[in-house]
């Protein structure tokens, strides 16, 4: 590679919302330059089950806000633009080639904590019915792959139709044919220094020690998005840092070497998506779960979690996935940011964009935040939705500070009552009440009106590096607005 080339735009990741905006800019004969080892290390893309989801998605927290109902709606519009967007990929491409299952099944059964799946599962309902999204209520023990153990039995169950789930892997290899074929240039580096101008980037230095020359650069690298803004501090401090949503993912052959049609999933509960299995390949099912804030990018699962993940399956949705075979164990990280959601426009540093934090979501959203991003990029007028979101601001607060600690306390009994946990009656009240008053005390010593969304509130009681990310944050937020 030369040193010093000069592009118009560069983009900083290569998982999924890198590649998508990489292609939509290459199409409009910009001359881009994609940033990324070609492994994807700590990307969430490669472990990810990427189901379409939009509905199945749906949490009754998220529909309490103007900022949740919009989230909601990006993926209503991005589930739209998915079938067109695999035509234009080229080679007769459509979503048929690249789908692992079709539909989904959203189950209600009797593991998770009542005050969550009970209202998560309505909310869906509520959602697709507002959105006049076709889905049919049906029996559980009409869903024939379906197995579980007679204690975790569903006892609700519907049916989305056209929620399906497709293979991440393809996609990525398809996206970024596409993009070659159309003249985009792939750097298999990483980048580690933004160097700006007069108040403007100028250009993006890599490890190898080379310089890639532009006026616009895009951070949409996930976690390690980070790296890069710390770099910058002047520009970072106001923008909510960016933490690891971190998963694991097990790829399992099954004993009898068959596979559900669907997507088979919970709602959401205990701060993750909620379990979820679909079909991969002949004889291979994908399994996911878990969600872990960790102040740094993961690249090796836990074992507790690992245990958590397949005991959750096979007693959930089908007794003999014990018998079958570990293939591969994966690791994601989902990018978060300290207010829980995303990060889409432009920084005060002119020509310094970002695309990322958009949590689990990222593969869904693609098709539309790629289109509209690369709108704003180019100087044009896009949907004006996407300012709610834009990277420098005070913190999001979706809901009270008594509804957050409310949120919080639920998700941790919903840990618990998951993890199949055994105490003695009388003590579900007790543990509920002192949950409460400890959250409740925590918040109120650590900040008199900001509030982090219910899992960073969790993970900042146990890891003071999240603590002080929070702290460091408000107080910057503070110190601008008093300027």
């Amino acid at each position: 590679m030369k040193t010093n080339q000069t592009f118009d735009v560069v983009i900083v990741g290569n998982g999924v919302l890198g590649l998508s905006l990489a292609l939509t800019l290459v199409r409009r004969k910009l001359r881009v330059a994609l940033v990324g080892e070609s492994n994807r290390p700590w990307a969430a893309s490669t472990a990810a089950g990427a189901m379409l989801g939009c509905f199945g998605e749906v949490t009754s927290t998220l529909l309490k806000s103007k900022y949740g109902r919009l989230k909601h709606e990006f993926a209503v519009r991005a589930v739209g633009l998915w079938d067109d967007w695999l035509n234009e990929l080229g080679d007769g491409l459509s979503i048929d080639d690249i789908r692992v299952a079709d539909g989904t099944v959203v189950i209600h059964n009797t593991v998770g904590y009542s005050k969550i799946d009970d209202v998560n599962f309505e909310a869906i309902r509520k959602s697709l019915i507002e959105y006049n999204e076709q889905f049919e209520d049906i029996n559980p023990a009409d869903v024939k792959w379906l197995d579980p153990d007679s204690g975790s039995r569903p006892a609700k169950a519907i049916y989305i139709p056209n929620e399906n789930a497709i293979n991440s892997i393809k996609l990525l290899q398809d996206l970024e044919k596409s993009f070659i074929t159309y003249g985009g240039t792939l750097i298999t580096d990483s980048g580690i220094r933004i160097e700006s101008n007069a108040g403007v980037v100028d250009a993006l230095v890599l490890d190898s020690g080379e310089r890639l020359i532009s006026n616009k650069i895009v951070l949409a690298a996930g976690v390690k998005s980070q790296d890069l803004l710390d770099n910058i501090p002047d520009v970072a401090e106001r923008i909510p840092r960016l933490v690891s949503g971190y998963g694991v993912s097990a790829l399992v052959s099954t004993k009898d070497g068959t596979t559900p049609n669907s997507v088979i999933r919970t709602p959401n509960r205990a701060f993750a998506c909620g379990l979820h299995l679909l079909p991969r390949s002949k004889g291979e099912v994908y399994i996911g779960a878990t969600n872990v804030i960790s102040p740094k990018v993961v690249d090796a699962p836990l074992i507790e979690d690992v245990i958590f993940l397949l005991e959750c399956a096979h007693r959930q949705v089908r007794k003999d996935l014990s018998k079958g075979n570990i293939n591969c164990i994966q690791v994601g990280n989902r990018p978060v940011s300290l207010d829980g959601f995303p990060l889409l426009g432009e920084t005060d540093l002119n020509g310094l964009w970002i695309m990322t934090g958009t949590y689990r979501d990222g593969l869904t959203l693609s098709p539309y935040l790629s289109r509209e991003m690369a709108k704003l990029i180019c100087g044009e007028v896009a949907d004006s939705d996407l300012e709610m979101f834009k990277p420098v601001r005070s913190p999001i607060q979706p809901l009270t500070r008594d509804e957050v600690i409310q949120e919080t306390v639920e998700h941790m009994l919903a840990t618990g009552y998951e993890s199949d946990w055994r105490i003695p009656a009388g003590w579900h009240n007790l543990i509920e009440y002192n949950l409460h008053t400890e959250y409740e005390k925590f918040v109120k010593n650590f900040d008199s009106v900001y509030t982090p969304p219910a899992e960073l509130l969790e993970a900042s009681t146990k890891d003071r590096n999240i603590l002080k990310m929070l702290y460091k944050y408000y107080n910057a937020v503070r110190q601008s607005e008093l300027v």
